[in-house]
This record gives structure tokens, sequence and C-alpha cells, in this order.
């Protein structure tokens, strides 16, 4: 849910590769080099197009079809009724899991896409904001976690944005650590536990808060240090180019 999309990581796409490969045999076949084969272009965007339609985006576009149908299950019946809450829990766990395979299907079998790299991280967001919004308005929740959990995901996101000139900032042990604490979390609170259950999820809670707080200061560390080398960096093939 936080750090670089999942399904953005991997290498080339493969509408990029199948452009070069029809680039390469046409330069080798006929004269006229520097020339596009006919149909070249229509030929990727075909391939870019079907692309969309991988596992790794199907699972993507679960997630987001899910946001509603979470909002509408966490909110039924006045939402306090435990089991339209436990339905809930369903469908924010099956979120959850999606999550963790759509980004490992799309670095494993080279599933990347243009899509994927926006969809990914809107629909990690949206089903995380959903449900701390839910459990805040209906009283469960305080708003100042609420504010302190949306407000560094999406400062983070930014910030990615930001700096993403000068490179990627890699996930973290801690940033995955912290995604994984604020679901079990989330979760526990969707669900109506009480007793000790109740006590204990107080505490997952507060752990989430502690990560997502220390994770997001890192993360700030690192852009600022990655924004200094990227400069570093340009000055010096600068001053090589001038002289």
């Amino acid at each position: 849910m936080t750090g670089v999309p999942a399904s953005a990581a991997g290498g080339a796409s493969p509408a990029k590769g199948a452009a070069a490969a029809a680039g390469a045999s046409a330069d080798d076949e006929a004269p006229g080099a520097g020339k596009a084969p006919r149909g070249g272009k229509l030929a990727a965007a075909a391939v870019n197009q079907a692309s969309v339609w991988n596992v790794a985006n199907l699972l993507t576009m679960l997630r987001l079809v899910l946001v509603p149908g979470f909002v509408a299950l966490m909110l039924a019946d006045g939402g306090y009724d435990p089991a339209w809450r436990a339905l809930a829990w369903a469908a924010f766990a099956v979120a959850m899991i999606t999550d963790l395979f759509d980004g490992h299907l799309a670095r494993t079998y080279n599933l990347v896409t243009d899509f994927g790299k926006i969809a990914d991280p809107i629909a990690d967001k949206a089903i995380m904001g959903a449900a701390l919004i839910c459990l805040s308005a209906l009283g469960d929740l305080p708003w100042w976690v609420t504010i302190v959990i949306l407000g560094r995901e999406l400062g983070i996101t930014l910030l990615r944005f930001l700096v993403i000139r000068y490179g990627v900032i890699p996930a973290s042990r801690g940033g995955k650590l912290k995604t994984l604490t604020q679901g079990v979390a989330v979760g526990m609170y969707v669900l109506a536990l009480t007793g000790w259950l109740a006590t204990l999820r107080f505490w997952v809670m507060a752990a989430a808060v502690v990560l997502t707080v220390v994770t997001g200061l890192d993360y700030v560390r690192q852009a600022i240090l990655l924004r200094r080398q990227g400069i570093a960096e340009r000055n010096t093939v600068a001053q090589e180019t001038e002289g």
C-alpha cells in the first residue's frame, strides 16, 4: 500500500520490446534504415492494448471494484451489525491479499503496464482510505489516526513523483512491515471484536501508527538524499560536457 507501486516494477514493457524487434528486423531485411516498418506502431499499440488485460491488472481492477462494495457492507444496517461487519472484513481481506499477489505476478512475468502503474497505488490507497474513514465516521477509530495514516500515504506518494526524475525510492522492509501491520490493525477494527481482542487491536493499531510515522520520515530522508545525489550527478555531467 505504501512505496513504489508493485505492478510498476520490472523491465521494459512487452510493447516496447515488440516495437524494437520489429524495427531491427526491418533494418536487416531492407535498405532505408531509420524508418519505422509499416504497421509497426499499430502492432505495438495492439500489444499494449492486449497487455492491459493481464492477471495482475485484473486483480488490481478487482480491488477497485471491492471498494464501493466494502463501504456498502461496512455501513449496512447502521454499521454496527456483526454479520455485515464480518462480510465487510472478508471484502477487505480479499483486497489486501490481491495487493500481495498482483505485484508479485507483474514482476515475475513482466506484466508491467502504464495502467498498472497508475491503478495499483490508487487501489491500495482507496481500500485503506475507505476503511479508515468508515471506522472514524462510525466512531470506532479516532479521526487523528485516520488523518495521520492517510496523510502519510498520500504525502509519500506525492514525494515519490516529485523525486522520480532523480531515481526511484525502493520499498524498505520497514515499509512492508508497516503495510502488514496497518492491514491487520484495520481488519481487526472492521470486525466487531470485544474483550481482550478489542484491547489487542488497540495495541496493533498503535504499532501501525508508530511504523507509519517512522517509515514516513525515513522516506523523506531517502528522497532528500536521492535529490542531492541526482543534482550532483547532473552537475558533474554538465561540467564534463562543457570541458
